[in-house]
């Protein structure tokens, strides 16, 4: 990590006097010797419980005093040495603290490596909703370590690999067959195959974001599934599934969408549903669909009355559709709902009548 440092201070940039690293008290546990061997100072270590109930404004307030009174100033680093929610409120700390310092993404999960630690963006969560607030602040550089990946739940992987499905599904046909092709291996943390699904996942995420950095049309296309996924957090209130588990259903309800309005054919869904299925089993979730499809109304990409969504289209494509009317999203969530509630071993394919 320090020689990335000595890099930027041979090109004219000065060493910051103070490096913060993020972290949370598990990653920090198994992996802090080997961090810490990269470095020729001392970081001061700050600690952020798990889970997604603390991605909140009061942990912000408690980290930013703890580097103000540790002598943070705006040559400072920080690095966000974690998940998915690590690196969310790292970045948002380094996006704010004395009005904005650098930092680096340290993703220990395959969910953060392959989506969330790419892109710039950075926030936390309010009751009301899922990263309602934040901003747009990109690392100096991201470190995908997938050594880190050698301690990460058989759980956590699957739920991080329901982000490489949906890359697949918005913009990459080749990563879509790959991913059906060696599902096994990949399952099996293969390292070529976990590789090449991490390449390619960044690959898709940074070339959408280099077109639309600030989501103002096409990277909206990166939230398939995440419309009824983030809803699903926010009624579970992010204690049921993980995010990427979240998506998974998420996913589901698109495809059936996109099937009913006819941006997908029948053999196209079956398919997309087959892939789906093969990085689970999801958890069961039991939802009321009309308070889920209530929770998408505090969705980010909402404009107005505008209930932007997106859909898949054919396969390694997806647009963004802004009148899908809420007896359409009900419908897609009843229907995800009854699998979720079934949890079959086998997608059902769209011939055998699962349209309403």
């Amino acid at each position: 990590m320090m020689r990335v440092l000595v890099d930027l201070n041979g090109r004219g940039a000065k060493l910051p006097k103070r490096v913060f690293v993020l972290t949370s008290p598990e990653i920090w546990d198994l992996w802090s010797k080997r961090f810490l061997a990269s470095f020729t100072i001392d970081p001061v270590v700050l600690f952020l419980a798990p889970g997604e109930t603390h991605k909140t404004l009061k942990s912000v307030e408690k980290l930013l005093r703890q580097m103000a009174a540790a002598g943070g100033d705006r040559s400072s680093l920080l690095i966000a040495f974690g998940g998915g929610i690590v690196g969310d409120v790292g970045g948002f700390l380094a996006a704010i603290y004395m009005r904005g310092i650098d930092f680096f993404q340290v993703p220990s999960t395959f969910l953060s490596q392959v989506d969330s630690s790419v892109g710039g963006k950075v926030g936390v969560n309010l009751p009301e909703g899922k990263n309602l607030v934040g901003n747009f602040h990109h690392p100096l550089a991201v470190f995908a370590d997938m050594d880190l990946l050698s301690t990460l739940p058989d759980r956590e992987l699957r739920a991080g690999l329901f982000e490489s499905v949906k890359a697949g599904m918005i913009r990459d046909r080749a990563l879509v067959r790959f991913m059906e092709e060696n599902s096994a291996r990949i399952l099996g943390r293969d390292a070529a195959s976990l590789e090449k699904v991490i390449a390619a996942s960044i690959r898709m995420k940074a070339d959408v974001v280099s077109k639309d950095e600030r989501e103002t049309g096409l990277r909206m296309i990166l939230n398939l599934g995440h419309t009824l996924g983030h809803a699903i957090e926010s009624v579970t209130r992010y204690r049921v599934l993980l995010h990427g588990e979240a998506v998974g259903w998420g996913l589901i309800a698109s495809l059936y969408l996109g099937w009913k309005r006819g941006t997908i054919t029948e053999p196209q869904f079956d398919r997309l549903m087959r892939l789906v299925y093969l990085y689970g089993p999801l958890p069961a979730l039991k939802i009321n669909a009309q308070k889920l499809v209530n929770a998408t109304a505090k969705d980010k990409k909402h404009l107005g009355n505008r209930r932007r969504f997106v859909l898949p289209v054919g396969i390694g494509d997806a647009c963004v559709v802004e009148d899908v009317s809420g007896e359409e999203l009900l419908e897609a969530a009843k229907y995800m709902l009854a699998l979720a509630k079934e949890l079959p071993s086998e997608p059902p394919a769209a011939s055998a009548g699962n349209g309403a």
